[in-house]
């Protein structure tokens, strides 16, 4: 079962690194890849789950004024690299999205805590929408380290927006891909596929990202099977990022006494069946 954050004390090593960009291109109409290359080998310390704050840079048309935090997607090819999959939207990813390869860009991490997994799972069900696509990513590949099994549930608008190449990175899994264009990413139709799949698969483990709707969904499904670890890794808008500012706390009930946990620290993985109420969702 997973360790909660309700009693997390564990503080992370943070700091801050200059790096260099290595690559960075556009995967599709909406997303960017980036690469980026540090003098430490950062990739060693950071762990699923984890994010980092980015420093965008200051363009004519944008000027972000706070540190941006972003899921880790990757970790390599090497062991000083770092990779981040990132939707172009707002002021600091457009600003982040003019980076030119060979440039630089401050980050600060990494930040939060990880998922709980064991190599000793026979199979796991990841359920990803959006940008938690990249979120999860890292998950996919310790499990395929692991020779853990792997159902991963993809939603999307439709299917130029799946991203199941980008999501696997070459790791053989069980994809259900479900749309909004035709109606199989629904509430309904979505409960009916994972209830199916947990009574024929008897996962060890289910995640989610990225989806207050598939969460609250997993959420009321998982409730009738206590014995599957269920996790969530919660996206927030927050300012600092370490925990300092509160601006990302959400209430959880931890054991029965509901207290409001921050995102950023005492996350961003959180049990599915502690969190309460509405969450927002990046």
């Amino acid at each position: 079962m997973s360790t909660s954050p309700c009693s997390n004390d564990e503080v992370p090593t943070v700091a801050s690194y200059r790096c260099r960009v290595v690559e960075h291109r556009w995967v599709n109409k909406r997303y960017k890849y980036i690469r980026l290359e540090a003098d430490s080998p950062i990739g060693l310390i950071t762990k699923a789950g984890q994010f980092y704050q980015l420093k965008c840079p200051t363009t004519i048309e944008h000027e972000p004024f706070l540190l941006r935090p972003m899921s880790v997607y990757g970790t390599g090819p090497e062991d000083n690299c770092i990779e981040f999959l990132y939707n172009v939207t707002g002021v600091g990813t457009k600003a982040l999205a003019t980076l030119l390869e060979g440039g630089y860009m401050d980050i600060v991490g990494p930040l939060g805590n990880t998922f709980t997994f064991s190599p000793n799972y026979r199979r796991i069900i990841v359920v990803a929408r959006g940008v938690g696509l990249a979120t999860m990513a890292p998950l996919i590949q310790k499990a395929a380290q692991a020779a853990v099994d792997v159902t991963a549930v993809m939603s999307a608008r439709a299917a130029a927006d799946l991203m199941q190449e980008e999501f696997l990175r070459g790791v053989n899994a069980d994809v259900r891909s479900v749309f909004d264009a035709d109606g199989s990413s629904s509430v309904e139709a979505v409960e009916v596929l994972i209830r199916s799949l947990i009574e024929e698969q008897s996962p060890d483990a289910v995640y989610t990202c990225g989806s207050q709707r598939l969460l609250m969904l997993l959420q009321r499904i998982l409730a009738e099977y206590p014995q599957i670890n269920a996790e969530v890794a919660m996206e927030q808008h927050m300012a600092c990022g370490m925990g300092v500012c509160l601006s990302c706390v959400r209430m959880f009930d931890c054991d029965g006494d509901r207290r409001f946990l921050r995102v950023c620290r005492e996350g961003p993985v959180f049990p599915i069946r502690e969190v309460v109420g509405e969450v927002e969702f990046g």
